[in-house]
C-alpha cells in the first residue's frame, strides 16, 4: 500500500526537478557539506557527519543519512580504511550516506558505483536532482557511477562490467532487495566481480520484525560458513541492521 507520505515526497521532487529548484539546492548541499568534510580528520569524524548532515528547512531539506547503527558502520568503514579499495560497488544508495563514507576511505584513483531502484521497496529511489550532490562526494582522481535501475537487471551488470573494464571489485556492499531471492541473485550475480582477497558486505543481517518483510538473515546464515566472515552487530536484539562480512 503506498502512503500518503511517499505519493507527497514524489510529486514534491518531481516539482523540484520541472523547477530546477532541485539543482540549486544540490549544489548549495554540495559546497555545505565539502566545507564540513575538510574539518574531518579521522574515519569516525567522516561517520559523524554522514549521520548528521543536514541542509535547509523541511520541505526544501537535502540529507545523507545511512540507515545504520553507528557503531557498526564505524567498525566496517574503519577496517576499509585498512584495505584502501580501488574499485567499489554499492547495491542500494539509500540517502547517499555509505556512498559518501566509501569516496572517503577509497584510494584517491578509485572506482565507485551505486546501483538504486527508483520507487524500490527498501527505501530505494533518489530525485534525478540529488544526483550532482552524490557525484559530488568523488576526491581528487576518484570516480562515482550511478545506475539508476535493478541490480538484476542484465542491462545493469553490463553498465558494472563496462565501467570496471578489466578490473575486479575490492569491496562490494548489497544493500538493495532485502528478499531473500533479492539478496541471493545479487550476491550470486556481481560476487564473482570480486578479486581474491576482495569482501563482501551484506547489511541487515539481524533478524527483522516479521512484517519488514527482510529476509537478509536468512541467506546470511546459508551463505556464511562457506567462507571467512565477520558479523558487526552491536546488539542481538536490536531488530534491525547487522552487518556481515565475507572475505573472498
Amino acid at each position: 500500500m503506498v502512503s500518503i507520505d511517499s505519493v507527497y515526497h514524489f510529486f514534491f521532487w518531481y516539482a523540484l526537478d520541472l523547477t530546477g529548484l532541485g539543482m540549486l539546492l544540490s549544489k548549495a548541499a554540495t559546497a555545505k557539506s565539502k566545507a564540513l568534510a575538510t574539518n574531518c580528520k579521522r574515519v569516525e569524524d567522516y561517520v559523524d557527519l554522514a549521520l548528521n548532515f543536514r541542509w535547509g528547512l523541511y520541505p526544501f531539506q537535502i540529507h545523507m543519512k545511512p540507515a545504520q547503527v553507528k557503531d557498526e558502520i564505524l567498525r566496517l568503514t574503519s577496517l576499509l580504511d585498512n584495505l584502501k579499495p580501488r574499485a567499489i560497488l554499492e547495491i542500494g544508495t539509500g540517502g547517499g550516506g555509505t556512498l559518501f563514507l566509501w569516496s572517503r576511505i577509497a584510494k584517491a584513483d578509485a572506482t565507485i558505483i551505486s546501483i538504486d531502484l527508483p520507487g524500490g521497496p527498501f527505501g530505494g529511489g533518489y530525485p534525478k536532482w540529488k544526483m550532482p550532490f552524490y557525484e559530488s562526494f568523488a576526491r581528487s582522481r576518484q570516480r562515482v557511477y550511478l545506475l539508476r535501475g535493478d541490480s538484476h537487471d542484465p542491462a545493469i551488470f553490463r553498465n558494472v562490467n563496462r565501467i570496471l573494464v578489466a578490473s575486479q571489485l575490492d569491496f562490494l556492499y548489497i544493500d538493495g532487495d532485502h528478499t531473500y531471492e533479492g539478496v541471493k541473485k545479487d550476491f550470486e550475480m556481481y560476487s564473482p566481480l570480486m578479486r581474491k582477497g576482495g569482501v563482501v558486505a551484506f547489511h541487515d543481517i539481524v533478524p527483522h520484525f516479521p512484517e519488514s518483510s527482510c529476509e537478509v538473515s536468512k541467506f546470511w546464515n546459508q551463505v556464511k560458513d562457506s567462507h571467512k566472515h565477520l558479523e558487526i552487530v552491536k546488539d542481538r536484539n536490536q531488530k534491525r541492521a547487522g552487518i556481515g562480512l565475507l572475505f573472498i
